[in-house]
């Protein structure tokens, strides 16, 4: 049912801005306003990459569900520093520090992980972004005998009383004129934990951050 209202609401949005575009841009065409041309084409660039955006979340999310499980070796503190590598050279200017922990090894789909991994720290990283300053940390703690994962921030954080509806796809905690994005992250994120027979929860405030916590099972069989 979320998925149809997806294709049918979210995907429909993009496609409705292109189609108007266009239809603006042949006026203008024919009256050749250049400034206004230059305007429209920005916000067609825009709408199709909105769209490619939910698309690509979309297929993360059926893969996070389809796709076999192999296991190997995994350096997820790794992964964090390329993903955080890749989030600086998006936005070089941006004063966020990185701290990220050496952490064991998991036994663990690569790609997969890759996925929820980048999820988490991207998301991290947007939520921070209306701070001057940011910090974003990625480590691990022992607690009765079990290695747990975290990300952490100091964005905008979230009402813990929505805490429930935080893995729901396609649903979201701030607008998107607040923050950009899709509302399947998230989602995805528990569906690859799940298969790995681990679990994810999270702590949060109100602009005072948010922590995500996830194990991952090694040697459990993917549940399906």
């Amino acid at each position: 049912e979320a998925f149809s209202y997806t294709v049918a609401h979210d995907l429909r949005g993009p496609l409705d801005a292109v189609q108007g575009m266009v239809y603006i841009l042949e006026a203008l065409e024919r009256e050749k306003h250049e400034v206004d041309r230059r305007e429209i084409l920005e916000q067609l660039q825009q709408a199709t990459r909105n769209m490619t955006l939910l698309i690509d979340d979309l297929l993360n999310l059926s893969r996070a569900s389809t796709t076999m499980v192999k296991r190997e070796p995994v350096r997820l503190t790794d992964l964090a520093w390329q993903i955080a590598g890749d989030l600086k050279r998006s936005d070089p200017g941006r004063p966020v520090e990185f701290r990220i922990e050496q952490v064991p090894e998991v036994e663990a789909d690569g790609g997969l992980m890759r996925v929820a991994l980048d999820n988490l720290i991207r998301n991290a990283w947007k939520y921070t972004s209306k701070h001057e300053h940011a910090c974003i940390e990625f480590g691990a703690v022992r607690k009765r005998g079990e290695t747990i994962f975290y990300v952490r921030d100091d964005g905008a954080g979230f009402d813990p009383k929505l805490n429930d509806q935080l893995f729901q796809p396609f649903h979201r905690l701030h607008s998107r004129s607040e923050f950009a994005g899709t509302g399947i992250g998230l989602a995805t994120v528990q569906r690859i934990l799940e298969r790995h027979g681990g679990r994810i929860w999270a702590e949060g405030a109100v602009e005072k951050g948010a922590t995500f916590w996830f194990t991952v099972k090694s040697g459990v069989a993917a549940v399906a």
